[in-house]
C-alpha cells in the first residue's frame, strides 16, 4: 500500500506541472513543449506546424490532468480508483479552452517556426 501512495504522490507531482492549475506551467512546461512537438511536426510539411502545436498543448494538458487526478486518488486513498469517462471529458473540455489561446498566440504571430531551423534542415 505505501508504494502505491508514493508513486501515486509522484504521478500527482508530474500531473500537476503538466496541468493548467499553476499560473507558471504554460510559460515554462506546456508552451515549450507543445511548441518543440509543433516544429517536429512541422519537419513534415510546414503548414503543420499549427495543428502540431495545439495537439502537443492538448496532450500536454489532458495527460497532465489524468496525471494529476489518478495520482491524487492513489496517494490518498486506501484502495485504487478508475479514471472514469466523466472526469475525462471535464479535463478534456479545459484543455480545449487553454487550447484556444494558444492557437491565437499562433494566429497573431507570438509563436512561429523557427526560419533558422528550417534552412539548416534545407527546408
Amino acid at each position: 500500500m505505501e508504494r502505491r501512495r508514493v508513486k501515486g504522490g509522484i504521478l500527482a507531482a508530474i500531473g500537476f506541472v503538466l496541468s493548467p492549475l499553476s499560473w507558471w506551467n504554460d510559460l515554462v512546461v506546456n508552451l515549450p513543449l507543445a511548441y518543440a512537438f509543433g516544429v517536429a511536426v512541422s519537419l513534415i510539411s510546414r503548414s503543420w506546424f499549427l495543428p502540431g502545436v495545439v495537439a502537443g498543448y492538448w496532450l500536454t494538458n489532458v495527460i497532465g490532468f489524468v496525471l494529476l487526478h489518478k495520482g491524487a486518488v492513489d496517494a490518498v486513498s486506501a484502495e485504487a480508483h478508475p479514471y472514469t469517462a466523466r472526469r475525462f471529458t471535464k479535463d478534456f473540455a479545459i484543455s480545449v479552452g487553454y487550447t484556444v489561446l494558444v492557437v491565437l498566440l499562433v494566429w497573431f504571430g507570438f509563436l512561429s517556426v523557427p526560419d533558422g531551423l528550417l534552412a539548416a534542415l534545407g527546408r
